[in-house]
């Protein structure tokens, strides 16, 4: 409907008007008109696009009257403005951080109707003239052209699909945080992330027309607001600054709260404890000075209360005990907002995070103002947990999803590469939008590199949902999109398949996860790196199918232009490589430990590792020193293989008589399938509710059948199962459900290898054909593969 409303009016606008191209040309000044009214990120987006201006064409941006390219924000009363037709203003009118760029009469207008919506459209410019969004993050190179024609009838609308959107740098320990204060703006304190590393970020969110920033909040780092200068920063921009879960207020407890009751509080003992049933006081007071200190700017309230660092709250033993604690938390809290931020308290952006046990009290009927968004989490793999239901979906507030691209804690890390396969990114963030998860969303990015796909998938998701085709297809164009504008025509021909597979094996086993280890379990033996359960055959041809790509890159490579070799090594070679060589340490390692292989593979494949880390950071002139870190949390998976022999076989595995994909029915009853190339072969489906997908077979004699179902481990959306119906022929279908309970060992197996297994036991009458028959009972079905072997 968005897409169909905005044809119309191009349709209407431009059957009104006479055009003239517009061609912008090397060494050619553009002449813009700007108020001086205008916003300060009005002007930041503009001072962005001059320098964009300048690398292009080498020329500059001039203000002056005779203006070629006019900007204005609806009630400014500019020439933009005026010259819009009243169809598009009532458009604008009706949406926030929506924008025009037009062409008319040789002239270029940009029109917002707020002032983001006005600086994402100055920086739709950007785009048009060539530049990246990462032409500073990921050194994309900006193509100097002779000129750019933006032609007749020219006319772009557009406003974002979520309201709030952005990124967590989380975890920010042996990458940003370290590059911030010893390279990219060195520092005698250790820790601090300033304004000119911020900048930056602020930089790339308003180009991925983002608005929202949850800054670092690890005790390794200076919190966000002690250090000078990045509130300004923050203003300067227009980010609205937010906290996790465990951080209300906008206040870094886990970095703030020791410093702050040092200085404030006299004593010790219960009066510096972060509790709000007993130290109510002190802890209102803690709150209420970062309040009173952010009036005025843009920013987003966490409400509620956890302990200091993702630990539970304090005072507060059962789960009634926190209900009652936390309705008089939300009731202080509104009551800071009206008198410091604004007495329409309903007006000010404010979320609350049920996690952990806050959502166990959530669940017992805790009231949420209906002005405040809810936001729910994955859970920390990728599957979100809670999908809002139809009446959360009407609450005034709104619903946001707070998701991970990158992830400190049990049952492992995945801190290095950035491999969540971008379909389950896709398909889950798809399927909370449609149930109401409209109004907030928030990614956990880790130390932004080297998650940049990642991120800009997930924000292009977030400004316009309908832009990515429902399907593998659409998903695939995306990619190939990306890697043109990165690398040009050819080579994104030949990537797509290459980072297609690249994010396939890593589906099947993060290179994080190949040591077959665990964190924050309580048995060492889950710290010693030890087989995984595979086969030789599975080993070996997982080593075949990691050396295609990365010789592919090789290839690839020494066709890159040298104006483009930095991105390409931070964007796919580093990222393909380094996971190649990861699965080639452990996998030679495995078959070393029982005297398949020499260990010299495993070693090399270690030794290419530090090479590469080596090579990212001392590129670009060190521009990235500090920030890649390949043995994060020094995790004995980073560590050169420890030269053992095994105690114990490879394991065998009996192959199945029939192995298929989900994409491989027959037939279908109900809605359609849809595919979207997730999967252990990108073959997996997601089965709607009610629909029954048939897969046929024949079967020598009367025989019982063993079925492996292997599914996406995908939470309930609806209610509290998540279930299938399986049946051979006519027999009576076999009622499956495969949730899990919290961190169970279920779960922590099927996040570690992306799939939720259930086996089944059937009768076969006779010889012949037969049909297997799949029907998914709930929505969030997705099948990947089905397996059957004789009992």
């Amino acid at each position: 409907m968005r897409n169909l409303i905005i044809l119309i009016l191009f349709a209407l606008a431009f059957t009104s008007c006479s055009f003239d191209d517009v061609v912008l040309r090397s060494r050619a000044d553009l002449n813009v008109s700007i108020s001086p009214d205008e916003a300060e990120v009005v002007k930041t987006a503009l001072d962005i696009f001059a320098g964009d201006y300048q690398k292009v064409f080498d020329g500059n941006i001039v203000p002056n009257e005779n203006a070629q390219l006019i900007i204005g924000t609806l009630g400014n009363n500019s020439d933009a403005e005026q010259m819009i037709d009243q169809q598009t203003i009532e458009y604008l009118r009706g949406h926030e951080e929506a924008f025009i760029v037009r062409v008319i009469d040789n002239k270029i207008y940009v029109l917002g109707s707020d002032k983001r919506g006005t600086a994402y459209g100055i920086l739709e410019l950007s785009r048009l003239i060539g530049v990246s969004p990462w032409e500073w993050w990921a050194d994309s190179a900006v193509e100097k052209k002779k000129k750019v024609t933006l032609e007749d009838g020219l006319y772009i609308l557009d406003n974002p699909s979520v309201a709030r959107r952005g990124i967590f740098l989380n975890d920010e320990d042996w990458g940003l945080m370290p590059w911030s204060y010893r390279t990219n703006e060195p520092s005698d304190v250790k820790g601090r992330i300033g304004p000119e590393t911020h900048a930056r970020i602020f930089e790339l969110l308003l180009r991925l027309r983002a608005n929202t920033f949850w800054p670092a909040m690890h005790d390794c780092s200076v919190a966000f607001f002690l250090t000078p200068g990045n509130k300004e920063m923050a203003d300067k921009y227009g980010i609205f600054i937010g906290t996790s879960h465990c951080e209300p207020m906008v206040r870094n407890t886990n970095a703030e709260w020791k410093q702050w009751a040092a200085s404030n509080i006299s004593g010790s003992g219960a009066s510096a404890t972060y509790d709000y049933v007993n130290n109510r006081e002190n802890v209102l007071r803690f709150w209420e000075e970062r309040v009173k200190e952010l009036a005025g700017s843009d920013n987003i309230y966490t409400l509620g209360i956890r302990g200091v660092h993702d630990s539970k709250m304090l005072g507060a033993n059962t789960l009634q005990e926190q209900k009652d604690a936390i309705i008089n938390v939300l009731k202080d809290q509104r009551n800071m907002i009206a008198q410091h931020v604004n007495p329409n308290v309903e007006e000010v952006s404010q979320v609350f995070i049920p996690y952990k046990e806050v959502l166990d009290v959530y669940n017992m009927g805790l009231e949420v103002p209906e002005d405040v968004a809810l936001m729910w989490c994955d859970d920390n793999y990728g599957y979100i947990r809670h999908f809002p239901t139809p009446e959360e979906a009407a609450r005034k507030g709104g619903n946001g999803v707070y998701y991970h691209a990158s992830y400190w804690g049990r049952p492992h890390d995945y801190l290095w590469l950035a491999t969540n396969h971008p379909a389950q990114i896709y398909t889950q963030m798809k399927l909370a939008y449609d149930k109401g998860a409209r109004d907030m969303w928030v990614l956990n990015v880790g130390d932004i590199k080297p998650a940049e796909y990642l991120i800009e998938l997930f924000l292009d998701m977030a400004w316009n949902i309908d832009a990515i085709d429902n399907d593998k297809q659409g998903l695939d164009l995306h990619l190939q999109n990306w890697l043109k504008r990165e690398f040009g025509n050819k080579p994104a021909q030949e990537l797509l398949s290459v980072m297609n597979e690249y994010y396939r094996l890593a589906y099947i086993r993060k290179p994080e996860f190949m040591g077959n280890t665990r964190t924050e379990e309580k048995d060492p033996a889950y710290k010693v790196v030890t087989d995984l359960p595979w086969s030789e055959e599975e080993i070996r041809q997982r080593l075949a199918e990691y050396k295609i790509i990365e010789d592919k890159v090789k290839d690839i490579s020494a066709s890159i232009s040298p104006e483009k070799h930095n991105a390409w090594f931070q964007l796919v070679e580093y990222p393909v490589r380094g996971a190649s060589e990861m699965n080639q340490k452990h996998l030679y390692g495995q078959l070393a430990r029982h005297g398949k292989e020499s260990w010299s593979l495993s070693d090399a494949a270690y030794d290419e590792i530090i090479r590469l880390t080596e090579q990212y950071s001392n590129m670009a002139n060190g521009k990235w020193r500090y920030m890649m870190d390949a043995h994060p949390r020094k995790l004995p998976v980073f560590d050169r293989v420890p030269q053992t022999a095994a105690t114990a076989p490879l394991m065998q595995k009996e192959a199945p008589v029939y192995l298929f994909n989900g994409t491989a029915y027959a037939d279908h009853k109900g809605d359609a399938p849809l595919a979207h190339g997730l999967g252990y072969e990108r073959e997996a489906i997601s089965l709607p509710s009610g629909s029954t997908v048939s897969y046929p077979f024949e079967w020598a004699g009367a025989d019982s059948i063993r079925i492996e179902v292997a599914l996406a481990p995908n939470h309930p959306v609806n209610g509290k199962t998540i279930r299938y119906a399986i049946a051979i022929d006519d027999e009576q279908p076999k009622t499956i459900d495969y949730r899990t309970e919290g961190r169970s060992e279920e779960w922590k197996e099927n996040v570690l290898r992306n799939q939720a297994i259930r086996i089944t036991a059937h009768a076969i009458k006779q010889s012949g054909k037969h049909t297997l028959n799949i029907t998914a009972l709930d929505e969030g079905v997705v099948v990947d593969q089905i397996k059957l072997y004789r009992r």
